[in-house]
């Protein structure tokens, strides 16, 4: 089982238990899932499952949100802290958002794989963390534009094309059983996010 990072908003028990439901959709698929395997990976009793999840959805929509937050806050950092141009930046935040989602091989199956077999619900949280996705993409555009006000601005539509086409990317790569080669996108998703918010008439980003 992965040693998930531990966040404030998880309680021990719940993280065990989301631990428990990624090793379970690892080994079965989230559609033969039963609460009894979750509880068999997380060592705990159902009693405790109950005390913290209705049921196997909801406790998957944990998962899945834990594991988005994970991977947005490691994009947030890394964008935050760069000290370089905005290019830099990019490819900084680029990095460490795949390089989350590849030293957490299992939990991103789950999040990029599962989710499309786990119902109406997870895919409306799915769109709803795409679309957080996009909107941090927007605000980290905007404050890079303090200093290069040269970029160009994103609009809502091209910022949800970026976020799609990266986790497409990033499907295909799950897919093809290659998880552990996710960090060499890094330069791919670096130049994709580059090329729209170069100049209008630059063929390079600019520095």
């Amino acid at each position: 089982m992965e040693n998930l990072l531990l966040t404030p908003e998880l309680s021990v028990h719940r993280l065990r238990l989301v631990e428990g439901m990624v090793a379970a959709v690892d080994e079965k698929g989230y559609a033969a899932t039963t609460i009894a395997d979750i509880v068999r990976h997380a060592r705990v009793s159902k009693r405790t499952f109950y005390e913290h999840f209705a049921d196997r959805e909801q406790c998957f929509l944990a998962c899945y949100s834990y594991g988005s937050e994970l991977a947005l806050a490691s994009l947030t950092l890394a964008a935050t802290e760069c000290d370089g141009p905005w290019t830099e930046q990019v490819r900084a935040a680029a990095q460490a958002y795949l390089r989350t989602l590849e030293v957490n091989p299992t939990l991103t199956r789950t999040l990029i794989v599962e989710v499309h077999a786990a119902g109406p619900r997870a895919l409306a949280l799915r769109r709803t963390v795409l679309q957080r996705f996009a909107d941090v993409l927007r605000e980290r555009v905007e404050d890079g534009r303090q200093q290069h006000p040269e970029v160009r601005s994103l609009t809502p539509a091209m910022s949800i094309a970026l976020v799609g086409g990266i986790n497409e990317l990033v499907l295909h790569t799950v897919e093809q059983g290659h998880t552990d080669q996710l960090t060499a996108l890094s330069d791919t998703v670096a130049e994709l996010v580059q090329a729209a918010l170069s100049p209008r008439g630059s063929d390079a980003p600019a520095g």
